[in-house]
């Protein structure tokens, strides 16, 4: 039997060689053969969607500013900090699917969601041209539960796979820890996406069980690896 590969997400862009979501990250996986990229979102101050993993900029740009108290412009001044609009724009230009993780929790809630269905729905129209698809994913039940009715695909993100079973979104992603007994059964045909495999026997592994997106920092590297099985 002939396994098919998982397409190559590069989550934070190709993190292993560059700053993690920066332009260059995100550049770099073009080059190294992904097929889509990986970004955590936040929300500022002054309500711009950012691509930030944590809630302050201390670890990654040795910052006190907080992302939710601090307007774009303050955050920009600091570190060259993407806007979501940018990813996006680098992502229709190279024709690159995209998987938009909301971080939780935050002090305003929901707004991170609400805020982005405007601006995915500003560039629907270049999305569909590009031939990419969109997927929200979350950590949090109740971020999924307020975009699952949108036309967006949407991965509810866990650590266990028994979480498959209260997942409200379309497509599920488990830690690839989770996936060595996970069964082939997938209720409802739901897509698997896998954070994150970096090792060879990680992404041979996702291969095996079919999965059908795997984040990886390291795309060139899993792009051999799949190439060669």
């Amino acid at each position: 039997m002939t396994l098919s590969n998982p397409l190559i997400f590069a989550h934070r862009g190709a993190s292993f060689d560059y700053p993690e979501m920066s332009r260059e990250a995100y550049l770099a996986a073009v080059e190294q053969g992904a097929d889509g990229f990986e970004t955590d979102l936040r929300l500022t101050k002054d309500l711009v969607i950012v691509c930030w993993h944590d809630a302050s900029m201390k670890r990654v740009a040795d910052r006190d500013l907080v992302i939710a108290e601090s307007t774009f412009a303050e955050i920009r001044a600091a570190y060259p900090v993407l806007a979501l609009t940018e990813l996006l724009d680098i992502a229709v230009e190279n024709k690159k699917h995209l998987a938009l993780e909301t971080k939780h929790p935050v002090p305003t809630h929901g707004a991170i969601e609400r805020e982005l269905l405007k601006v995915l729905e500003s560039y629907r129209a270049r999305i569909i041209d590009a031939g990419i698809f969109v997927s929200i994913m979350s950590f949090s039940w109740f971020a999924i539960a307020r975009v699952r009715r949108s036309n967006w695909n949407t991965v509810f993100l866990a650590v266990h796979r028994w979480f498959y079973i209260f997942n409200p979104g379309r497509s599920f992603g488990p830690g690839v820890t989770a996936i060595p007994k996970m069964r082939a059964e997938r209720p409802g045909k739901r897509k698997i996406f896998v954070w994150t495999a970096n090792s060879r026997e990680e992404i041979l592994l996702c291969k095996e069980k079919s999965i059908d997106v795997m984040m990886t920092d390291r795309p060139a590297f899993a792009r051999s690896i799949l190439e060669s099985a």
